[in-house]
């Protein structure tokens, strides 16, 4: 199936570039890979004889995981960058590295830095396509993609929701790729989280802001839990994990008094018993597994939308 709308980007850098048009084109080409995606025999040959590089500089499961499978899936192939043994540890530069990459016939690289802006330096000194795998706290589209995607299955629209990012707003690009899509889709945005993770500039992103999240919760369609990022925390503003448990952990007692057929949405790593108890994360207002699955769908459309615009 081809893109609804032009597709002529060879990049995917953030969702705050994109248009609201080309968002939905992305979903709707996404949709059409879902066969695929639950067909471990499948093989297609949309990407025959382009290859991709995973770079990442981050631990990561299931975003390198998904995006290999994703290009083995379009018949691309596909290497599997490791720093540690990169001649980046000898002293070698990032984008010196990536276009000694991109020298041995690479069409794609999917990077991962924590680094904010690391993809976009990229862009400027690559022939190749880029895709953004997440950039320090800044942005991670497929995932914002998925949860959209994740989104409109279950409930069957984005616009004239509420959609409320819970937890650790500070640090989470997942958070701002959401905002971002979410917004330009129509839906209404909540951030709720303890006032030391959420950071007072959030506002100028078109949010409402919330510390409460029981008062919120008759309000909310769907409910994104994102997880606390214990690698990230510098300082007091984690009030530590009983205390946020009891204020902000979505648990079965909680649920009970959130909105009728509310979606709770988590893209892990869960910390159970922190953000979310387990009777939750495996109930039936979880579509955790689905958003998984709905990745790998993501990256096989973003994968083949950008590596064509290359050409």
């Amino acid at each position: 199936m081809a893109l609804t709308s032009p597709w002529t980007h060879r990049h995917l850098l953030g969702l705050e570039q994109l248009t609201a048009a080309e968002i939905v084109s992305l979903l709707d080409h996404a949709d059409s890979f879902l066969p695929s995606c639950k067909d471990p025999g499948a093989k297609r040959t949309d990407l025959a004889g382009k290859s991709v590089v995973n770079l990442f500089f981050e631990n990561s499961t299931r975003t390198r995981v998904s995006f290999g499978l994703a290009a083995r899936r379009l018949g691309a192939e596909v290497i599997d960058f490791a720093v540690g043994g990169s001649s980046v540890s000898k002293g070698e530069t990032f984008v010196d590295t990536a276009r000694n990459i991109e020298a041995l016939g690479i069409h794609m690289v999917v990077v991962r830095h924590s680094c904010p802006g690391t993809p976009h330096l990229l862009a400027q000194h690559l022939r190749a396509g880029v895709v953004n795998a997440g950039d320090g706290a800044h942005e991670h589209p497929t995932q914002g993609l998925l949860d959209l995607l994740t989104i409109r299955q279950r409930l069957g629209r984005i616009e004239g929701l509420t959609v409320a990012l819970v937890g650790d707003i500070r640090h989470s690009r997942v958070a701002r790729s959401n905002i971002h899509g979410l917004l330009k889709l129509g839906a209404r945005v909540i951030v709720c989280g303890p006032p030391t993770l959420v950071p007072p500039e959030i506002c100028a992103m078109g949010v409402e802001v919330a510390h409460d999240l029981d008062r919120i919760l008759s309000e909310c369609h769907v409910l994104n839990v994102l997880r606390i990022q214990f690698e990230r925390q510098k300082g007091p503003n984690f009030p530590g994990v009983r205390e946020y448990f009891h204020l902000y952990g979505v648990t079965k007692e909680r649920l009970a008094r959130a909105r009728q057929g509310v979606l709770v949405l988590a893209p892990g790593p869960i910390n159970r018993g922190v953000e979310l108890t387990p009777e939750v994360a495996d109930g039936p207002s979880s579509a955790v597994l689905d958003q998984v699955t709905n990745g790998l769908a993501v990256r096989m459309a973003v994968l083949d939308a950008c590596v064509k615009a290359v050409g």
